[in-house]
């Protein structure tokens, strides 16, 4: 329970309310009273229906699909906050968009990680609160302090649970070599032995499998992965996964983007369950048998109150 200090104040925006009220509610807070919409030619307009003077306020908001729409929301939230206010302004962002854009992979390109947290921090926040960044190096483009929450805790847990007496059956796979070191860090959890899937990327979003290290055979493969998109990546490494003999393939991921062709491809797949984390909300024609959603409302709850107290948040790393 809260008792000293400012108020804590917990808002949110249109992108993850469902999120936003189980954070609120874990905390013992109601959550803040605003309106967030479009006039009829598309601007964003936002309503705070209550004062915010000295509070410590947390806006929840992913900005996830439609990214645009969602990011112009959370500004306009900071910027109403910082204009009444607001002691301090935490933007809570389980899934950064733009993550992706975090360096010039060619000549001209732009670097959109950082301009997007560029404009986050001009519009008034004061520090964010994010999980599993596509790259942990994003956490440098801010000039404000970020909190950098990691998933594999939690779906380290649920497979601890799931195969507590098949642990020597198990082996923890990462799709690809960039997640090699979250791969790693959930099969130590696990106590599993890890393989690598080397692939190559022929065009964006267009993975072509190329070899296997490690043994697979006869294992209960776990596949790790930060986000799934169009989930060609962790798809077809399911099938080359079987293909080498692999008894089941099971995957989870701490962002379903899930865009495009995703769910198709996951139907079509051998993956018995995907495991996704609830950063981004997964729409009701999405919600297939083979995917399973766990909640970050308790980390992130747990987090927001230890800022709010000014106590250490590395604890919840573990």
């Amino acid at each position: 329970m809260i008792t000293h200090g400012k108020n804590i104040k917990i808002f949110t925006a249109n992108s993850n309310r469902k999120l936003a009220e189980s954070i609120a509610k874990i905390i013992g807070v109601p959550l803040g009273k605003s309106e967030v919409g479009n006039f009829s030619d598309g601007e964003i307009f936002v309503n705070i229906g209550e004062t915010v003077r000295g509070s410590d306020v947390f806006v929840v908001q992913s900005t996830c699909n439609p990214v645009n729409q969602h990011i112009m929301e959370l500004l306009i939230m900071i910027d109403a906050f910082k204009r009444a206010s607001a002691g301090r302004i935490t933007a809570v962002i389980p899934y950064f968009g733009y993550a992706r854009q975090d360096r010039k992979a060619k000549a001209r390109d732009p670097i959109s990680a950082k301009l997007v947290a560029d404009i986050i921090a001009t519009a008034g926040a004061d520090r964010v609160l994010t999980m599993d960044l596509h790259a942990p190096q994003i956490q440098g483009f801010f000039n404000v302090p970020v909190d950098h929450l990691p998933g594999v805790p939690i779906l380290g847990r649920y497979y601890s649970t799931k195969f507590e007496n098949e642990k020597d059956d198990i082996i923890v796979v990462s799709p690809d070599l960039g997640s090699v070191t979250r791969a790693r860090n959930f099969a130590a959890r696990l106590d599993a032995p890890l393989a690598i899937i080397d692939k190559r990327r022929p065009k964006a979003n267009v993975a072509e499998v190329m070899n296997i290290i490690g043994d697979v055979k006869d294992k209960k493969v776990i596949l790790v992965d930060d986000m799934i998109d169009t989930a060609g990546t962790i798809t077809s490494g399911a099938k080359a996964l079987v293909e080498r003999g692999a008894k089941e393939v099971y995957a989870c991921c701490t962002h379903g983007v899930l865009s495009g062709p995703a769910i198709e491809r996951i139907k079509d797949s051998p993956i018995k369950e995907l495991v996704i984390l609830d950063t981004i909300p997964l729409p009701e024609e999405k919600a297939i048998d083979k995917i399973k959603v766990l909640s970050v409302a308790p980390i992130f709850a747990e987090a927001i109150e230890r800022i709010y107290e000014d106590l250490p948040v590395s604890t919840l790393f573990v």
